[in-house]
């Protein structure tokens, strides 16, 4: 099997998460500059096999779309031009951000780490991620 890669995209930097290659475990994969993403992913599709990507539909609270959303429809629709043998597609992400600083609470982080917003975006990206793979069992 190939793993599954899901982004928590954001207008300046970016959260990445990957299964295992049996698709079991999701876990961090890196934070990285957006202006970089397109070609980090190139870059990683390259060393790994990967079967789709999940990336984080951002609405509000109300179902309503969220600023960000535009700039996710471009990558989502730059990416289906550019790499159409890999799906990507949307899965909500309404309150990632604040599951992830719970989790580092929970996780016993000290309050500089938690302020650490890449590392926020990586758990995000996580989060995103498991509940991914939950939906469809």
């Amino acid at each position: 099997m190939a793993r599954i890669l899901s982004i928590d995209y954001g207008k300046k930097r970016t959260g990445l998460a990957v299964t295992d290659p049996l698709q079991i475990i999701a876990g961090g994969l890196a934070t990285v500059a957006t202006s970089e993403l397109f070609d980090y992913l190139q870059a990683y599709i390259a060393r790994e096999e990967v079967e789709r990507i999940v990336i984080g539909e951002p609405r509000q609270p109300n179902g309503q779309p969220s600023e960000n959303l535009q700039r996710v429809q471009q990558f989502v629709n730059r990416w289906r031009k550019a790499v159409p043998q890999i799906p990507i597609e949307f899965y909500d992400e309404r309150f990632t951000s604040v599951l992830a600083h719970q989790a580092m609470i929970a996780g016993g982080l000290k309050k500089k780490a938690r302020q650490d917003k890449a590392l926020v975006d990586e758990i995000s990206a996580t989060i995103i991620l498991q509940d991914y793979l939950r939906s469809r069992k």
